[in-house]
């Protein structure tokens, strides 16, 4: 267990780095982004498979691939897709921490799974998680009318809405991910994680060849350098290691807590968001993080001093 939260917590602290790159790109649609970023990682993983792959493609089943397709669509494309929307629209924080929302979901699945922890034994830390993304959605809203920018209203609920989308996204990925995972033993983290990244980005190529017809494509006030350069970066980091060390997470722990572990995300997320934005959270911000943290802690607490019935054991 300690060993699977501390790969969770690295994957977190890697993949909190994704919520700047739509801030740090702001000229970019987040089509370009999402495309530009997983014809990247495909490419990498691609590499990196290689010395493998006469090993590993024998292996596959039918079944894997169908799973790494829609695993590609729901964890990657569409996910990264809805985070750059809300990024855009309402800001890192308010998007991180909607997407923090994650453990109650995961939990809700797991808690159903033969050697889950029971339910109630997690109501309150689930609680405490909701409850701080109620406060992040109040303190998004209220200070949109604090400021009398009605017409802008409109912006940041397609924001919260799309990172309700990328909530749901990242979640169909982590409950699909683990199970497939415990089903296939025999493949590696590592060459499930590249092998992912190799069909995600033969996807995002065929989307991006409609966009380098587009007057974007050629717009040289653009900084293109930087963007190359940023999609590299997520490429190598969240994309590879950071889905590798999460591929490593969820093989060592149940579902209901390996859930949890994207907590760490978040919390990266907003500390590299203020940081970049220069200012301290406000309180209600706080007051939403003190909640995600201390439902996350109360949540892996409960998992530690659980013992199965005899009914969920061996």
């Amino acid at each position: 267990m300690i060993k699977g939260i501390s790969y969770g917590a690295l994957a977190g602290a890697v993949w909190g780095g994704v919520f700047l790159v739509p801030r740090m790109l702001h000229q970019f649609s987040p089509m370009a982004l999402m495309t530009g970023r997983y014809v990247a990682y495909g490419l990498v993983s691609l590499l990196l498979l290689l010395p493998t792959l006469r090993a590993v493609w024998p292996r596959l089943q039918r079944h894997d691939w169908i799973t790494l397709l829609w695993l590609s669509v729901s964890g990657n494309l569409v996910y990264y897709l809805c985070l750059s929307v809300a990024v855009q629209s309402v800001g890192v924080a308010p998007t991180s921490l909607v997407i923090g929302m994650l453990p109650v979901l995961v939990t809700l699945v797991g808690a159903f799974e033969h050697n889950a922890i029971h339910i109630k034994r997690l109501i309150l830390p689930l609680l405490a998680i909701v409850a701080g993304v109620a406060c992040t959605s109040y303190d998004v809203f209220s200070a949109e009318l604090g400021s009398g920018l009605a017409q802008d209203a409109s912006g940041k609920t397609i924001g919260m809405l799309a990172a309700a989308g990328a909530l749901v996204a990242w979640s169909a990925y982590t409950i699909g991910n683990a199970r497939h995972l415990a089903r296939r033993p025999d493949l590696s983290s590592h060459d499930w994680s590249l092998l992912t990244g190799v069909v995600t980005g033969a996807m995002a190529l065929l989307l991006a060849l409609p966009l380098l017809w587009s007057p974007a494509a050629t717009n040289p006030a653009l900084p293109w350098g930087l963007f190359a350069g940023l999609m590299a970066l997520l490429a190598i980091g969240p994309s590879v290691i950071g889905t590798g060390l999460w591929n490593a997470a969820t093989r060592r722990l149940p579902l209901t807590l390996g859930g949890q572990m994207i907590i760490f995300e978040t919390v990266f997320a907003l500390l590299y968001g203020f940081v970049w934005e220069a200012r301290w959270p406000r309180p209600l911000e706080l007051t939403a993080i003190v909640l995600l943290l201390g439902g996350v802690a109360a949540s892996s607490w409960a998992h530690a001093t659980h013992t199965p019935s005899p009914e969920h054991a061996g």
